[in-house]
């Protein structure tokens, strides 16, 4: 019973832990940036006048929201890096995580275009039309009029795509990245695969998705749009 709940490998190995949940921290930070801004430009490209960009958006789009992220890093790692030779850096740890960088932001960045896309969708008609009125082009209109707008809808909903990168940040050990989920991992090959090790690792990643959810929830009421 004492070592269903000995929390003493956490003691072991505490550098170790906060060590992999940092590296987790950075690649969720880094993606997040990533996958928002192509996440924009896809949703721009959705919901533009060139029938070529919507139609190549609405393709990215569908390939990556139904195709598992464990086969897209699969594909970055062992596709790009180890058949092609691409590399980022010739320094190992540099290069896993970057392709776990890409990979996830390419991943990430579909549902961050269908929610934003969906905040656009709920700009009044008129308000393109009264950008349009006063000479502004495509691109002008959707930064300065419909964009602006479409964010402040989206920060709720947005937040929950955020915090479902930051879980699937584990997937990132297909790729070999050492986050949290490799040290886990790890752990369970030195101590076991025990109650302890499951708990402190679960409590790690509320600790990181907790405050998120908070954030954008308190973001989302300062800046609703009353319509």
């Amino acid at each position: 019973m004492n070592s269903l709940l000995d929390f003493s490998p956490f003691a072991k190995e505490a550098g170790a832990v906060l060590a992999a949940f940092w590296a987790t921290i950075r690649l969720s930070a880094v993606t997040a940036l990533l996958c928002t801004v192509l996440g924009t430009v896809l949703a721009a490209m959705r919901v533009g006048p060139v029938p070529v960009l919507r139609a190549a958006g609405t393709f990215y789009v569908n390939v990556f929201r139904n195709t598992p992220l464990t086969l897209v890093l699969a594909l970055i790692g062992l596709g790009l890096s180890d058949t092609l030779g691409i590399k980022v850096s010739h320094d190992n740890g540099v290069n896993v995580y970057w392709l776990s960088v890409f990979g996830l932001s390419a991943y990430t960045a579909a549902f961050v275009c269908e929610v934003l896309r969906s905040g656009i969708n709920t700009v009044p008609l008129g308000q393109a039309e009264a950008a349009r009125a006063i000479g502004l082009t495509f691109t002008q209109s959707l930064r300065l009029v419909i964009l602006p707008q479409a964010f402040r809808s989206i920060i709720a909903p947005l937040g929950s795509v955020m915090i479902a990168m930051i879980k699937n940040s584990t997937v990132a050990l297909v790729v070999g990245y050492a986050e949290a989920a490799a040290e886990m991992k790890q752990m369970f090959n030195d101590y076991g695969a025990t109650l302890p090790i499951f708990i402190g690792f679960a409590v790690g990643f509320m600790v990181l998705t907790l405050p998120t959810g908070f954030l954008f929830g308190r973001l989302a009421k300062r800046l609703a749009v009353v319509r």
